[in-house]
């Protein structure tokens, strides 16, 4: 099961909120894809929160976007910004890329983004959203959204 962006804030917009605001916070993160060979693949990536959709930009034939068009698989971590304090926690967002071929859905995008051109869109279908924090200094806590389910908290010591 999946969902996108506008889903996801219906269904748990206090986390939607923390979540966007740590993308929001700096430019580039962490994309993972899946290599030919299955192997894993990291890259830096600006993400965009448009429309009630999160939607990755890449230039063409750029190994990310090969991987995706192969295997839309993927993970995105925000990125955790300079020095120790984690703020509200890390963020991870996981899915399936869907390329966008519709034009007048790339040029309301390019309208907002202005990216180089060309460039593949892809738009995100979500399967799991994932924070991660220390609460009290004492524990570690781990929330976990998936399509039609809710949160789920798990915390340590």
């Amino acid at each position: 099961m999946t969902a996108n962006w506008a889903a996801f804030t219906t269904a748990e917009p206090d986390l939607a909120k923390l979540v966007e605001e740590r993308f929001g916070a700096f430019t580039h993160h962490v994309l993972a894809t899946l290599r030919k060979d299955g192997s894993p693949r990291t890259s830096g990536l600006e993400v965009r929160f448009l429309n009630g959709e999160l939607w990755l930009g890449m230039m063409p034939d750029s190994l990310k976007a090969r991987d995706l068009l192969r295997d839309p698989r993927f993970a995105i971590q925000a990125n955790p910004g300079p020095g120790k304090d984690p703020g509200v926690g890390d963020m991870r967002v996981s899915g399936r890329a869907v390329e966008v071929h519709d034009s007048a859905t790339k040029d309301r995008y390019g309208e907002e983004v202005e990216p180089p051109e060309p460039f593949h869109l892809f738009r995100t279908e979500l399967t799991e959203v994932v924070r991660t924090y220390v609460e009290d200094d004492k524990y570690l806590v781990v929330q976990v959204w998936k399509p039609g389910e809710p949160v789920r908290t798990i915390k340590r010591t």
